[in-house]
């Protein structure tokens, strides 16, 4: 007859337990946060004791890592009803049954599977009473009846219940956890800034299309420079995290033109190219300008990204050039007015490309930089200085200094004209690539 009932009880045991393994675990997140909390023990058993009941199923997530079986304590003349058990370190452990000498133990029902893990699949199964198998049974003397006793069944609810806490403790932890790993990212991806300065104003050119016109305004046609492109916006455009400013080889016919025209802009009936020219809606006095770009180096391509002062007719309004490029050099200068109108006082430096000793340097992303204060503008290009102009020296006739005043930023790629060259040999459409362009200012 015994052994008809403790065959019975195998049966139960084991119903229960698939029947707690099919709930649907909680989702959980980051992977190795909760390693400490893995598979719970299994029902310790005793002689003719009632089946161990089932832990709560972990909560999936990723990184549970299996725990490992430790041994069940050896019940004497099988006291007690199974326990339930409870989560911890340890992996579930295997009841170990009474004395020797009585009736066999019954099987424990399996503890509480690994809880979850963060990031990754879910807790794995505590081995040995982790969430499958039950305890092993064992013999002991004098076992209690297969229903239990009261104290028993009221233990075993309790350490459901410190279970229940102990994941909702877990889950509780995992969601803190997860803030915490989202804002880290966030900060990962945030726009690092120089220790001392604020950021005051940038461009990341995240959104596709065109560029923001909240931050850019347009040059139009023919400009400066006796350039041969023909500037308009729809040369430029946002892509894939980068403006793009693009030079073609097309004709536009110049509205401006005049058989009679004495200015070199009107002179023209077409433009055989076109180009994109932007300048910032906003403007600064001092701080740092930072662009990350790739530029085209191509015979007859002029890019630059540079700034000129608000106020004041060029030159006396001040031109900082950040970075030009053309002829095989990069440039960095600053020009100031003279007595003579439309005459630039420069102090300029040029680096040929080929002294960079890359010979992919053409094809990579540079960034280049201006620290501009009331003291110094300096020049640089991947952390090496160009150029370095003390604003005591950067005066006008009039002892005026442009540099303590407002400036605006331009970016545009220019062909040919008094610098540029001859682009007829080239072939188009040419790219200026920008990632960004950022202004930090000091606190």
């Amino acid at each position: 007859m015994q052994d008809i009932l403790r065959i019975a009880l195998v049966f139960i045991a084991v119903a229960c337990s698939s029947a707690t393994r099919s709930g649907a675990p909680l989702a959980g997140k980051d992977g190795g946060g909760d390693s400490n909390r893995t598979a719970g023990s299994g029902g310790t058993t005793g002689s003719g004791g009632a089946s161990g009941q089932v832990g709560p199923g972990g909560t999936s997530g990723s990184g549970g890592a299996a725990g490992a079986s430790s041994a069940g304590a050896a019940g004497a003349g099988g006291a007690g009803a199974p326990q339930d058990a409870a989560a911890g370190s340890a992996g579930g452990t295997i009841g170990a049954g009474g004395a020797s000498g009585g009736t066999t133990g019954t099987v424990g029902s399996g503890g509480i599977r690994g809880v979850a893990g963060s990031s990754g699949a879910g807790g794995a199964t505590g081995a040995g009473g982790g969430g499958n198998s039950g305890g092993a049974g064992g013999t002991g003397t004098g076992g209690r009846d297969a229903g239990g006793v009261s104290p028993d069944a009221g233990r075993d609810a309790g350490n459901d219940v410190a279970s229940v806490a102990d994941s909702a403790i877990d889950i509780s932890r995992d969601t803190a956890r997860d803030q915490a790993s989202v804002t880290a990212d966030a900060g990962s991806d945030a726009i690092p800034v120089p220790a001392g300065y604020v950021l005051a104003w940038s461009d990341e050119f995240d959104v596709d299309g065109a560029p923001n016109p909240k931050n850019w305004n347009f040059e139009t046609g023919f400009v400066r420079n006796q350039e041969l492109q023909w500037y308009q916006a729809k040369n430029a455009s946002v892509a894939g995290g980068l403006l793009v400013i693009e030079a073609r080889r097309e004709q536009v016919a110049n509205p401006n033109y005049s058989a009679t025209g004495a200015d070199w802009k009107t002179q023209r009936q077409y433009a055989q190219y076109t180009s994109s020219s932007t300048t910032t809606s906003g403007q600064w006095t001092y701080g740092r300008f930072e662009m990350r770009a790739r530029i085209d180096t191509d015979q007859g391509m002029w890019p630059a990204f540079w700034t000129v002062g608000s106020t004041g007719e060029w030159p006396s309004g001040g031109e900082i050039d950040i970075m030009e490029y053309y002829n095989g050099n990069i440039l960095a200068n600053v020009a100031w007015g003279t007595s003579t109108e439309w005459v630039a006082k420069w102090d300029s430096v040029a680096k040929a490309i080929t002294s960079f000793g890359d010979a992919q340097w053409s094809s990579k992303f540079h960034v280049w930089r201006m620290d501009w204060d009331d003291q110094n503008i300096v020049l640089s290009v991947d952390d090496t200085q160009m150029n370095t102009t003390s604003l005591a020296t950067a005066v006008n006739p009039d002892g005026t200094s442009p540099f303590k005043k407002n400036q605006y930023i331009i970016v545009n790629l220019a062909i040919g004209g008094q610098n540029g060259g001859d682009p007829s040999a080239t072939t188009f459409p040419a790219r200026y690539e920008i990632d960004y362009v950022r202004v930090f200012q000091k606190q």
